[in-house]
């Protein structure tokens, strides 16, 4: 950090396994990356090309050479994996992050319905081509699963494989573990967090309201998701008590003297 300040919750250290920040990459430039790295490669841990978004980005290939000879892992949104199984192209699906040196993959079922057994068979053998994130929950606001549901689907799927499991929100945080407003769905992430280890979990949390609960419950190093690439800054400040919101979280009540 830039100067020593007292009573800063520790942050895990790159390559980090947990604290993790992924953000969502909806379609900027290549000379917009290269100004998002620099201001914030520090802080991030992967990168999203969101939804389908690579598929029509120009220039792909040349974007995704400016995040590897950064080393950021980035991987493409779970909805393109969904449009090409729709279409029975899974085995094109994998000769594409092979051909872009893509070597993180993301499954989901957000979009379609895919037989359990049958998702995590792809989780199982997409991990022989790289490291796999596994989403779970719809992207149908009126699909709502039990927490029960929640807790069986990832730790299968984290049994198929899958790294990490990524807990649904949509870019807008308005589904999945939030309700149409963005409020958290709070019993239900709790009783997830009785039987999934937090560490194992990527939280969707787009919006502010959402990273500050998950600081308030897990801690400086919880892992979300969906950040925005200007939010980054932003929020690692949040998360060692440097924003208004989470101000006091760290400190020594005791030590305070205001």
């Amino acid at each position: 950090m830039n100067f020593n300040l007292s009573q800063i919750p520790a942050r895990t250290p790159k390559p980090r396994n947990a604290g993790l920040t992924m953000v969502m990459d909806k379609g900027l430039s290549i000379n917009e990356v290269k100004n998002f790295l620099e201001a914030s490669d520090p802080h991030v841990d992967i990168v999203k090309l969101g939804f389908g978004t690579s598929f029509v980005t120009p220039k792909l290939r040349e974007k995704i050479e400016v995040y590897k000879n950064a080393g950021m892992p980035l991987y493409f949104g779970g909805t393109l994996f969904e449009a090409f199984l729709i279409r029975n192209q899974f085995e094109d699906y994998i000769a594409v992050c092979k051909d872009y040196g893509i070597d993180y993959m993301e499954v989901s079922d957000g979009s379609i319905t895919i037989p359990h057994a049958e998702k995590c068979g792809y989780i199982e053998k997409m991990t022989k081509y790289g490291t796999v994130l596994s989403e779970v929950g719809s992207k149908d606001a009126e699909h709502i699963m039990p927490p029960y549901k929640w807790i069986e689907l990832m730790r299968a799927e984290l049994e198929a494989g899958a790294s990490y499991v990524i807990a649904e929100a949509r870019e807008a945080g308005n589904v999945g573990i939030y309700r149409g407003s963005g409020e958290v769905r709070e019993g239900l992430v709790q009783e997830i967090l009785t039987q999934i280890p937090e560490e194992k979990i990527i939280w969707e949390a787009p919006q502010k309201a959402q990273q500050l609960y998950f600081l308030e419950l897990i801690g400086c190093n919880v892992n979300l998701g969906n950040i925005a690439p200007n939010e980054v800054i932003p929020l690692e400040a949040m998360r060692i008590g440097l924003r208004g919101d989470t101000f006091r979280l760290y400190l020594d009540k005791d030590k305070a003297i205001y």
